[in-house]
C-alpha cells in the first residue's frame, strides 16, 4: 500500500525555520517524484516545490525561492523540505504527494498519492 506521512510542522515565529519530512512506504523513491503543496484556509492548494525521480532536478514556486530547499534521501525513503525565513503568509497545511512522472511539475493533477498533511503556523 502506497503511503506518505508528513511530519515536522508546528508553531514558529516569523523569521524562524522548520524542516518538514515526508516518509514514504509501499514504494521506492527511486521511481517517483515528490512534491510539496500547501493549503491555507480559504485558499486553493498550491505547489511549492518538487524533486524529480529521474535526475533529482528541483523546482520551486516563485513565492518560496531562496527560502525553501527540497531534498531526498532514497536510503531512508524520505523527502525533506527545509523552510527558512518563515513569514506569516507561509501558514498552511503542508502536504507531500507522489508522482509517476519522471520530471516533476507543480501541477496538482499529476500527483497520484497524497499524505495527510502537517500544519505550519507562523505567528509571533
Amino acid at each position: 500500500q502506497l503511503q506518505l506521512v508528513e511530519s515536522g510542522g508546528g508553531l514558529v515565529q516569523p523569521g524562524g525555520s522548520l524542516r518538514l519530512s515526508c516518509e514514504v512506504s509501499g514504494f521506492t523513491l527511486d521511481y517517483f517524484g515528490i512534491g510539496w503543496f500547501r493549503q491555507a484556509p480559504g485558499k486553493e492548494r498550491e505547489g511549492v516545490s518538487c524533486i524529480s525521480s529521474s535526475d533529482r532536478s528541483t523546482y520551486y514556486a516563485d513565492s518560496v525561492k531562496g527560502r525553501f530547499t527540497i531534498s531526498r534521501d532514497n536510503f531512508k525513503n524520505t523527502v525533506y523540505l527545509q523552510i527558512n525565513s518563515l513569514k506569516p503568509e507561509d501558514t498552511a497545511v503542508y502536504y507531500c504527494a507522489a508522482t509517476a512522472f519522471r520530471k516533476c511539475e507543480l501541477l496538482r493533477s499529476t500527483y497520484d498519492v497524497w499524505g495527510q498533511g502537517t500544519q505550519v503556523t507562523v505567528s509571533s
